[in-house]
């Protein structure tokens, strides 16, 4: 979840409306931590909560939707309700999740499973008025291929790079494994989305080194998460 939030925030932010949004009215610069909450505790009402607590966070994340609207630089206007908008970022955060559970998960699911994955994500992705979510992994490829001609990086959307890649707002001693967190997800990227991002790639020794680096920071924070339970 750590690597594939991440990944999914560096996705979604490709898409120019959708960031101009964020960049417009999300406060991630000044509070990003009260913002990962904010979306830790979504995605945990709504995965593992009662069916009461996950309807009264998608209903209130529904309710702040409605109230961001804006221009973009070319003037046109959008809306964070917009199905078209929820709907990519329904997708990239759904396949970035998926992806890094492959191959950083305790457990990697089979197709069957891949399959059930995407489908129980498509229940709350319509409960929060995505039209028609991808409900296989083939849908969803389909899904995120249809919308890469819209992708592209802004100004914002390198800024928000590099806030999350270069810049979080961490203490010294947490800036080593964040580092391995951001290159195990920027690893995860398509080329074609490190190269709109201006992310750099290592080449041969990036697939030599993420790999075991991405194993041995997801395996110690699933580790010390366990032991505090």
């Amino acid at each position: 979840m750590f690597v594939g939030g991440l990944l999914a925030l560096l996705l979604q932010s490709l898409h120019p409306q959708a960031m101009i949004a964020v960049a417009q009215h999300s406060d991630y610069r000044n509070d990003p931590w009260g913002r990962l909450q904010r979306t830790s505790t979504f995605l945990a009402a709504t995965t593992y909560g009662p069916a009461e607590d996950a309807q009264r966070a998608v209903d209130h994340v529904r309710s702040v939707h409605r109230h961001i609207t804006g221009t973009d630089s070319a003037g046109q206007p959008y809306r964070a309700d917009d199905p078209h908008l929820l709907r990519w970022v329904h997708v990239a955060e759904t396949d970035s999740f998926l992806r890094c559970h492959q191959r950083y998960g305790a457990r990697p699911l089979d197709a069957v499973s891949c399959d059930g994955y995407v489908a129980d994500t498509a229940r709350i992705a319509l409960a929060l008025g995505v039209p028609d979510p991808p409900r296989t992994q083939q849908e969803l490829a389909a899904a995120l291929a249809d919308y890469r001609p819209e992708l592209r990086a802004t100004t914002d959307a390198l800024e928000a790079a590099r806030f999350l890649v270069w810049n979080p707002p961490l203490p010294l001693l947490a800036r080593g494994p964040y580092t391995l967190l951001a290159a195990t997800a920027i690893a995860e990227l398509p080329p074609w989305a490190r190269q709109e991002l201006r992310l750099p790639r290592l080449h041969g020794a990036e697939s030599v080194l993420v790999p075991p680096a991405g194993h041995a920071i997801v395996g110690a924070i699933r580790w010390a998460m366990g032991a505090r339970r």
